[in-house]
């Protein structure tokens, strides 16, 4: 049966994935001071002013608005209203509220991953298919790369004319589960005030897409928008607020599982609305690579204080080798989802996030949570 499917991506540049650049770039540099540090960073930035507000617990202070004019550099926000030494920058942070560190901080156990409790309720999701060779669904996947390309581009000087700001959005024709053809692609790239829409669009196919998507994906009835509205000459906080947490369905999966709500980025690892999505991922990754299922999502749910989930649901959507029971029951057999054994098993407690705040947090290389070192341990379940 055909079917279809879109997801979209954004660049750095993008008011949304700046502030999550920001944040991340923030928690990155306190994690280097205090592995045992406590925060939750955001930023809201508009036209030429970045507030960065939040909670922080450290054993060392670090300078918030040199770490985001940086930021804002390397991005590559060095004209108008919003540059990187033009801006004005606010810092409202303070220590984490002692109620919350009192559910992360309890030593009533023994055993030490019992008594570090979840630092917030809630429920975090992982997902995983066969679609693509990082195993990530294919329309965020292209989607992802093709924001990347925008940037590459942009910074080696190939298109010159080109601004941070950007966003893309890919549409896969299905033939059932698979993927057959790229239906449609829709590319908004902020530029300078002298390059022609021809020469952008000509520049976008060839230099973007072509270099990203595979052509066997492409063919006659592909279409192609770029910058459907025209102009896209202001872009960035000048153009448009940014928030942080703003863009938890590019982060994550392109809309293909469900998602609990809470972002990642500017967050610890003991906020389990990062660290527990980590491992949900780690998890069904694993899964499908051993064979159990060709595609997965996972669900868990803590309670704040908790240690243990409160639920673990799975569902291979028909895809299992086993039940979905038997597979939620080798998950918790195999895998510890207590937040601080989470912590210690993905390194979580390392300077690791800033390199996921752009292009997504799945799928990428190098991250420990897209390791399949869990692999060997599942297949005895066949």
């Amino acid at each position: 049966m055909k079917k279809f499917f879109t997801s979209e991506s954004v660049t750095e540049g993008h008011p949304d994935k700046l502030c999550d650049r920001i944040s991340d770039a923030i928690v990155d540099e306190i994690l280097k001071k205090d592995k045992f540090a406590r925060c939750a960073v955001e930023c809201c930035a508009a036209f030429d002013r970045l507030l960065i507000m939040g909670e922080v617990t450290a054993a060392e202070e670090v300078d918030y608005e040199k770490i985001a004019r940086q930021t804002i550099k390397d991005v590559g926000y060095i004209h108008g209203s919003f540059a990187y030494d033009k801006c004005r920058v606010d810092v409202a942070v303070h220590r984490q509220s002692a109620d919350i560190a009192m559910g992360v901080d309890r030593t009533q156990s023994e055993d030490v991953c019992d008594s570090f409790g979840a630092g917030d309720q809630g429920m975090m999701f992982g997902y995983a298919c066969r679609e693509t060779e990082e195993l990530m669904p294919l329309p965020v996947a292209l989607a992802h790369k093709l924001a990347k390309r925008l940037a590459e581009v942009r910074k080696s000087g190939l298109l010159p004319y080109l601004r941070p700001d950007g966003k893309t959005q890919v549409t896969v024709e299905y033939d059932g589960k698979t993927p057959k053809r790229v239906d449609t692609v829709v590319i908004s790239a902020q530029h300078n005030t002298k390059v022609t829409q021809q020469q952008l669009k000509e520049d976008m196919i060839n230099h973007v897409i072509r270099a990203i998507v595979p052509h066997q994906l492409l063919d006659g009835d592909t279409k192609y928008f770029i910058n459907p509205t025209g102009r896209f000459e202001i872009g960035g906080p000048e153009g448009d607020s940014g928030l942080t947490g703003r863009k938890i369905i590019v982060d994550t999966y392109g809309g293909r599982c469900a998602h609990g709500g809470g972002a990642f980025s500017g967050k610890d690892a003991t906020k389990v609305d990062r660290s527990a999505a980590y491992m949900a991922r780690f998890i069904c990754k694993n899964l499908v690579a051993s064979g159990l299922c060709d595609e997965a999502e996972l669900q868990v749910a803590y309670a704040i204080g908790v240690a243990r989930p409160v639920s673990v649901f799975i569902d291979t959507f028909g895809t299992g080798k086993l039940s979905d029971g038997e597979i939620a029951d080798i998950v918790v057999k195999e895998f510890d989802l207590r937040p601080y054994s989470i912590i210690e098993a993905l390194g979580l407690r390392n300077p690791v996030f800033l390199q996921t705040s752009s292009y997504g947090h799945f799928g990428k290389d190098g991250l420990p949570w897209e390791r399949l070192t869990k692999v060997e341990d599942l297949k005895k379940y066949l």
